[in-house]
Parts: C-alpha cells; structure tokens; sequence
C-alpha cells in the first residue's frame, strides 16, 4: 500500500491510493495515509468485501474527515484509474457532503464497483494491485451579493384576479337573484371543499353549468368570489354604502364562509365583526357567532355587553322585546357567562 499527494492548494487537493494485496487474507479494510485539504486531515478507506454485511458483490470506497471537532462542507471525486492509460478512469461524484467529526465523518459509495467487474478489469493490474485517486474540493460561501438576491413579490393572485375578471375559460355561472357571476371549477375546488363536492363529487347535479343560490345577496357571492380568487378582500369602499352596511355585509360573508368551509376567510370576517362591535349590531352579533361557532366573536360581545353594565338598556334600545328570540337568547348567553344579568 501506497500513497502519492498531488495538485495540493488551498481548497482543493487530491491523493492517489495504491491498494495491494487484493483477494489475500489481509485485512478487508486498507486505509490510505492521512492527506490535508483546506486545513483538514482526511483518510481513503478500501473494503474489499463491501461494507453494511450487504455488499451484494461489491467493493466499497469512503472518505473520511479525521480531523477533531471540525465540521467542512465539501465536494469529491473517487476515481479507479487504469494507470497504464488504455482505459479512462471510473468516476463516482458526491456533491456538497456535509463532514461532521462529531456526527457523521465519512461519506462513500457502498458500490463502487461490483468484485467480478473489477477482476476481469485493467484497474487491477497483477491480480491484486490497483489505484484509487481521489480529489476534493472545499466548498466556500457565495459572496453575500450572489447569496442574497432580492426576490419579487409573489404575482399568483394578481394573475387569478386577472383570470376572474377577463372571464376567459369559465365554466360555470352562478346565478345569484338574478345576477350571473362567471368563474371557473377548478379555482372554486381547489378553494373550497364544499365547491369540490358540488361541481366535481358523486352527487353533483349532471348540469352544471348553471348554479343557483337562492340565499345569499349579490354583493355578499360577489365579495366571496373575490376572495377565492385574491385571498382578500374587496376595498371598503366596494363592499358597503355607510358604515352599518358594511357590518352586515361582513356578517353575512362569515356566514358564506363558514357554508363553503372557508376558514381563513371566516377568520377574517369573525376579526372584522370582534372591531366593530356596538349597541345597534351586538344583539344580531352574538347569535350569529355562537350559531356559526365563532369563539372570539361571541366573547367580544359578552364583554361589549358587560362594560355598559346592564343588558336591558341593549335591548330596550334596540326595540328587540317585540323579537322574543334574541332576548331570551341574550339573556341565556350572559347567564351562561356569569355576567350578572338578571
């Protein structure tokens, strides 16, 4: 066994590893001599009888990081070389290996090249004699101006907004109080597993060109379509006349949302109503949150309703005794809450 060091600098280096003796009764395992590459000691390692007790006829080739306490990112090569130069060499690469010396300190190939291969090959010369080389390259950080490059923003929505409302592909319409609302299956699916079970699942209707929803306003599928498509929500200014409009517009899209299991969108809705909760919409407000299971929501207004200290002034207020439903609810809500009410 022999060693001859080559192309040394910085960086980079390689090793030329004669193995002799092959198919005795030596050791399975010869060792080259301990090379330096970038300041770091490393070890070729033969095994003659492959390596894991599962060769399946193989001679296995490792490197190894044999300095202490030192962890490199590297690249290398371990090639068979036909040292007479009839044959090219065989080359295996390993790219970016992470050498750890207190975790994993070796990297290889566990078939190199299977034994009968090898023996009817000019790599082994004399029945037992052949060359490995390998070269190693010690990988360095990219200068920071190539590592961070600024990245655009993410256009995808700004492309589906486009696709919405270009209209080009679709293939349904919805039909809602008499507005027709375009779109396409495959956005609505993909957004909305109630919209997968409706347009694409076994119970679908076999016409489904044309959908009617009868319960929900214009304004409020208009806004749920758009969300669909820009994972937001129309501008303020789209979605209401005044102020108390668009609470309740806002109110009916958590319920679209909590309909088509939109839960992001009813978050935001639940967020939206927990803001703008006051004495005119918080006896509306708590039925729908608890109805629609909408936590937050629903302990916002109990708090609403406990800071002005007393329930009765809410719903006189609000001329509710009329509506016997939300009264009682209310009063069974703020029981329920220890909140005092009587």
């Amino acid at each position: 066994m022999g060693c001859t060091a080559s192309t040394r600098r910085a960086g980079r280096g390689s090793l030329v590893f004669e193995v002799s003796g092959y198919g005795g009764v030596s050791l399975d395992v010869q060792s080259s001599e301990v090379f330096t590459v970038g300041a770091y000691d490393w070890q070729i390692r033969f095994y003659e009888e492959g390596v894991f007790g599962h060769s399946g006829g193989y001679v296995a080739v490792y490197l190894f990081l044999v300095s202490k306490k030192a962890k490199v990112r590297a690249t290398f090569e371990l090639s068979l070389v036909d040292i007479t130069g009839s044959t090219p060499p065989r080359t295996m690469r390993t790219v970016a290996a992470e050498f750890d010396s207190g975790d994993r300190t070796c990297f290889g190939h566990p078939e190199f090249m299977r034994k009968s291969d090898l023996e009817a090959s000019p790599y082994l010369r004399g029945g037992d004699r052949l060359t490995i080389e390998c070269t190693i390259t010690i990988c360095t950080e990219a200068p920071k101006s190539f590592v961070e490059v600024p990245l655009p923003p993410s256009d995808i929505t700004d492309h589906l907004r486009k696709l919405w409302q270009g209209k080009e592909g679709t293939d349904v319409t919805f039909e809602v109080q008499g507005e027709a609302f375009p779109a396409h299956k495959t956005v609505l699916a993909m957004r909305s597993p109630v919209f997968k079970a409706e347009l694409y699942g076994a119970l679908r209707e076999n016409d489904m060109g044309r959908v009617i929803i009868g319960d929900m306003q214009p304004a409020v599928f208009e806004a749920l379509l758009h969300f669909i498509y820009t994972d937001s929500l129309p501008t303020m200014h789209d979605l209401y006349q005044d102020q108390d409009e668009y609470k309740e517009i806002i109110g009916h899209l958590l319920v679209a949302a909590d309909r088509y299991a939109m839960e992001r969108l009813k978050i935001i809705c639940e967020s939206i109503l927990c803001k703008n909760i006051d004495s005119k919409t918080v006896v509306t407000t708590l039925p729908l949150a608890d109805q629609h299971h909408c936590n937050k929501l629903t302990d916002a207004c109990i708090e609403f309703i406990a800071s002005l200290g007393k329930v009765d002034d809410i719903i006189a207020s609000q001329d509710m005794m009329s509506s016997k439903e939300p009264v009682l609810w209310l009063y069974w809500n703020c029981g329920r809450r220890q909140l005092g009410c009587t």
